[in-house]
């Protein structure tokens, strides 16, 4: 999973890894370093949000931390760098006064061919962030000659204003020559902002345009004329933009990160698939006798007991009795993969959106264990700490509608898995019951399945062993 480069013998660079399964972006989510800070080996730095998980990047190297590429909230694409780290801390001789050689700058006037050479800098020349890395240090410095003689004007220009003034914050407030300094996230907040940045007067260090030049730029005129000491300081940290934009009247939020998931999953899975929903409605009042009687039951101590519990192992039951449901369609191969074991997913609903992990080999596990194995799941989700790899390979879903007070739905199929139940809310219901009208438990079932697969009597006798063990519990003993 881990990324890196190696700059130069002092800087080390991180790149945004592959955390999983040719995901191909992350969102930088929080970042646990500041620049300053030290590091060591196997230290987590930040968190990222892949796809479908949140996800924690251990920094594999010792060092002081140089920069941070991105921003809280950004997202950034698999391999771009995201960090640099100063591996030789202390060699401060080897940070020169950083040029804008990367890219071409139009100069006000072209250069004598013989400035560059006059004012070479010593040493190597930082790259400025935000105008690529190259692969060798050399090709950091502008070259001599009439290669790039707007480069060597610039360059002149500065220096002429060092010896002059001592200082190089002047030269760009009064004279700003070409494309303006500022780093990647800067130049995203003044895009954001809609703010020129050839009309912000520089403060930082070499007349790069920081976070507080921009926002001075942003605030009414009468804000404007403060002084930089003044401006509200900003955490490197924070997002650069709000999450949502918009007016009174509506609101745009950005599609990424799980809801982008999500969404292009659903459609693949609904418009790839033939589904087939099929209902019924069944009395589990002896379930949830059961499920008072489990929680008294001291080899169920120390796990949750909940009608899920037992509606996950009926769906096994009725599984293991109807193994044909249990497949996958392979399009490129035109096969039905027939799977011999259980990965069971369980959507959960979690502040970033729904996700489906799965508890792996489901089929094998003891009524304890599988109480232990979806508490663990549940409460994982909940906390956003999902792996990549606790969502891959699942073969079916259940989906608990009913905690939301829904009766029940028509469930889309998990992409590349075979069916999925919905559960409903458990309702008092008035229900015949021994040729009487009484009142008991009441919910109702939907299996939503890919009729490539699946063909109606199969989807039905899946659904109906289900409802039976429901109905009869004691079926788990003898079915089991």
């Amino acid at each position: 999973m881990t990324t890196m480069t190696q700059t130069s013998a002092r800087f080390r660079e991180f790149k945004m890894p592959d955390v999983g399964e040719g995901l191909t972006e992350a969102e930088i989510l929080k970042w646990f370093v500041q620049p300053g800070d030290t590091v060591t080996d196997g230290q987590v730095v930040c968190e990222v949000e892949t796809a479908k998980a949140a996800v924690e990047l251990p920094i594999p190297f010792d060092g002081v931390v140089h920069e941070l590429r991105f921003s809280e909230g950004t997202t950034v694409d698999v391999g771009q760098v995201i960090i640099t780290v100063d591996v030789a801390p202390g060699s401060e001789d080897e940070a020169p006064v950083p040029a804008p050689a990367q890219e071409p700058v139009e100069a006000a006037a072209p250069a004598p061919a013989a400035a560059p050479a006059a004012e070479e800098p010593k040493g190597r020349t930082p790259v400025l962030v935000g105008y690529g890395v190259a692969e060798s240090s050399t090709k950091r410095r502008p070259r001599k000659g009439a290669a790039a003689p707007e480069a060597a004007a610039v360059a002149a220009a500065v220096q002429a204003e060092l010896n002059g003034h001592g200082s190089p914050a002047p030269v760009v407030a009064e004279a700003p020559v070409g494309r303006p300094l500022a780093k990647p996230p800067v130049r995203k907040l003044a895009k954001d902002l809609g703010i020129d940045l050839a009309t912000v007067v520089p403060t930082g260090k070499d007349g790069i345009i920081t976070r507080e030049d921009v926002h001075a730029a942003a605030a009414p005129a009468e804000a404007v004329t403060a002084a930089p000491e003044a401006a509200e300081p900003v955490a490197v940290t924070a997002p650069e933009a709000p999450a949502t934009v918009g007016s009174a009247r509506e609101t745009r939020i950005p599609v990424k990160g799980v809801r982008k998931a999500i969404a292009q999953a659903m459609v693949g899975s609904a418009f790839t698939a033939p589904h087939v929903t099929e209902f019924v409605t069944v009395d589990v009042t002896r379930t949830m006798k059961l499920v008072a009687e489990l929680k008294e039951d001291k080899e169920m101590a120390g796990v949750r007991v909940n009608p899920l519990l037992i509606i996950a192992k009926a769906l096994l039951v009725a599984i293991k009795r109807n193994p044909e449901v249990n497949a996958a369609w392979d399009e490129a191969n035109q096969e039905i993969v027939q799977k011999h074991y259980v990965n069971l997913g369980i959507a959960a609903a979690t502040p970033r959106g729904l996700i489906v992990p799965n508890i792996k080999d489901a089929h094998d596990k003891t009524l304890p264990q599988l109480a232990a194995a979806l508490g663990e799941l549940v409460a994982t989700a909940r906390d956003g700490k999902t792996s990549p790899a606790a969502m891959a390979g699942g073969t079916v879903t259940i989906t608990n509608v009913g905690v939301f007070g829904v009766d029940t739905g028509t469930p889309i199929l998990n992409p590349g898995e075979s069916a999925i139940l919905a559960v409903g809310a458990i309702k008092l219901q008035p229900w015949v019951h021994k040729g009487k009208v009484k009142p008991r438990q009441v919910t109702t079932l939907a299996l939503s399945f890919d009729h490539r697969l699946v063909d109606g009597e199969l989807g039905s006798k899946v659904l109906a062993d289900v409802a039976a063990i429901l109905e009869q519990p004691k079926r788990l003993i003898t079915w089991a």
